[in-house]
């Protein structure tokens, strides 16, 4: 009986593949594990898919592009076949909504982390395909990865929780008022992460919420905690990892423990807390732990991050960070083979530091500017007549094809990288999962997003 492919037709646009032999080798080998497989049913779909059109470009273009992509297809084609059944948005709700089920009956932490690991390598499939496919904007892209993120991090919080409690060390009924903070910061914070991004945490407590038992003391207790969510999340093990995961943006990072009391968080804010990292807080959100207690420390944090005067000393040292950044990194001439479209010139941060940078000039007095996505800060200094229109709209343009290409150049390897490839052969494959017919198109129209950038940024900075 013939297996149904209800979905396969969205993935009829999706790139060709770039590299042919790799395409027929990465088929030959799919073919040999249909031969190969022990369940009739799973055998007769491998082979089905293979033989029908749509699938034949959803395979050749997996296997002709991504040497990453290939490795998940070929490690779980099971569920490449369910992919092709559901699609990707029934797909994509299927593993987010089956992790807290599953993880909640297992006893082990190593256990939990397996079970992360395969949903990671599922979603992230899932995702390359509606992003290649068109099926889904970049901000549903970027939600689904964030929404992914938090996802993992609310469950091994929890789970390490709920441990503490089995342990006797909190009460049973303290876990979901743990005085635990967990802020997502950065792209986490915003729901924009990109393809292979780390996640940027911030790991506080309130010990006055926690009716701690334990011996060791409530510091050490909380320290053990982030320690071990960051194991959780980022260490490589067979299955492969969840996500990169990193605490330096958290007061002090090099003389401060993992996790931070919040009166001596507050304190470190109030008396030494820099523009930049009121730049950081914009984006801020809780992702796990106790939610109350970490609404509760945002609105303290209010009035460092939203002033209703800036004085001209902050302008300039808000000014001075991209500078910093120019002269550390990426600072150099727009080009393309080489060019980091992330720190380079006319790239990512430029458009997001200057967003950013006017949101903490003028957000003290306009709480409609204090969004935490780029594109919406954009959005809302146009509507306050802030910036032009036609500029907010240069700038939404470029941001969404050099987020589109970053994501592009990540799923490749998994690679956390943000420069465009040297060599010819990568660079045509990143083209062509751009969807431009040669190198040379592509050069092209990145150049011309890249100086769209550069002129809008040093016009409206100078201006501001």
């Amino acid at each position: 009986m013939p297996v149904p492919f209800s979905s396969l037709s969205v993935f009829v646009t999706l790139p060709p593949p770039a590299d042919e032999s790799a395409a027929a080798v990465g088929l030959a080998r799919w073919r040999e594990a249909a031969h190969d497989a022990t369940h009739p049913t799973c055998a007769e779909a491998m082979r089905t898919l293979a033989e029908d059109k749509a699938g034949t470009r959803l395979l050749s273009s997996v296997f002709g592009n991504s040497p990453y992509l290939t490795q998940i297809c070929l490690k779980e084609p099971d569920f490449v076949i369910r992919l092709a059944q559901q699609g990707v948005d029934a797909t994509f709700a299927e593993i987010r909504g089956g992790l807290n089920h599953e993880v909640a009956s297992l006893p082990s932490r190593a256990a939990v982390m397996a079970t992360l690991r395969v949903a990671k390598r599922r979603a992230a499939l899932t995702i390359a395909l509606a992003d290649l496919a068109g099926r889904w904007e970049l901000g549903r892209i970027t939600g689904a990865l964030s929404e992914f993120a938090e996802c993992a991090l609310d469950i091994v919080v929890r789970h390490l929780l709920m441990s503490a409690a089995v342990s006797g060390e909190i009460a049973s009924d303290a876990v979901e008022q743990s005085g635990l903070i967990v802020l997502g910061m950065g792209k986490l914070g915003a729901y924009e992460l990109n393809y292979s991004s780390d996640i940027d945490l911030i790991v506080l407590f309130d010990g006055e919420r926690t009716a701690y038992r334990g011996t060791r003391g409530v510091q050490a207790f909380f320290t053990q905690i982030a320690q071990e969510l960051v194991r959780m999340m980022a260490e490589r093990t067979a299955d492969g990892y969840v996500f990169r995961t990193d605490l330096r943006l958290r007061p002090d990072p090099g003389s401060t423990p993992p996790a931070v009391a919040t009166r001596a968080a507050l304190t470190y804010y109030e008396s030494a807390g820099q523009n930049w990292e009121r730049a950081a807080f914009i984006k801020a959100r809780p992702v796990a732990g106790d939610r109350d207690a970490s609404r509760g420390f945002l609105e303290e944090l209010r009035p460092f991050l939203w002033r209703k005067n800036l004085d001209f000393a902050a302008i300039e040292d808000i000014h001075s960070i991209k500078r910093q950044i120019n002269a550390h990194r990426g600072g150099g001439r727009i080009a393309v083979a080489g060019h980091d479209i992330k720190l380079g010139r006319g790239g990512i941060r430029e458009i997001e530091f200057f967003a950013q940078t006017q949101q903490l000039i003028w957000g003290g007095r306009k709480p409609e500017l204090r969004g935490a996505g780029t594109i919406e800060a954009l959005n809302a200094l146009a509507t306050a007549g802030l910036i032009a229109e036609d500029a907010r709209d240069a700038l939404t343009v470029a941001y969404e094809f050099l987020r589109k290409l970053e994501h592009r150049l990540q799923m490749i390897d998994d690679a956390q990288t943000h420069s465009i490839p040297q060599d010819p052969p990568t660079l045509r494959r990143v083209a062509t999962l751009m969807g431009f017919a040669d190198a040379a198109r592509f050069a092209e129209a990145l150049t011309a997003q890249l100086s769209a950038v550069e002129t809008i940024y040093a016009r409206l900075f100078e201006e501001a």
